[in-house]
């Protein structure tokens, strides 16, 4: 059983930034990806940005794009997300997910594509 725990939310003001890190309890092998997805009251789960662990393959929704950066720590298992120029619709619980077994070079962005998932930290920016 994969564990994900989540860290690093908090509260912080249009503008500014944020890093979370995702602590993964043992290591994301090939065949999956790892992501971050964040959910908003009364709003679904949605992707953010994803990464093959093995390699340097990512890919972020537009919103996303420019402002966040999705990483990893091979040596910790340890996957982040850093988040710029943050904004109030940035609001939302934030979760990891390690997905199921996909093709070579392939960062799902559904829900269902993911296995696993951490219990997700809260990201709440002020106007």
């Amino acid at each position: 059983q994969v564990q994900l725990v989540e860290s690093g939310g908090g509260l912080v003001q249009a503008g500014g930034s944020l890093t979370l890190s995702c602590a993964a309890s043992e290591h994301a092998f090939a065949a999956h990806a790892m992501a971050w997805f964040r959910q908003a009251p009364g709003k679904e789960r949605e992707f953010v940005a994803g990464l093959r662990w093995s390699n340097d393959t990512t890919y972020y929704a537009d919103f996303a794009k420019g402002r966040f950066t999705i990483s990893r720590d091979n040596a910790k298992n340890i996957m982040y997300l850093q988040m710029t120029s943050l904004k109030p619709e940035d609001t939302a619980a934030y979760y990891c997910a390690r997905s199921v077994v996909v093709g070579y070079g392939v960062v799902p962005t559904a829900t269902t594509s993911y296995a696993y998932w951490g219990r997700g930290t809260q990201v709440t920016v002020s106007s």
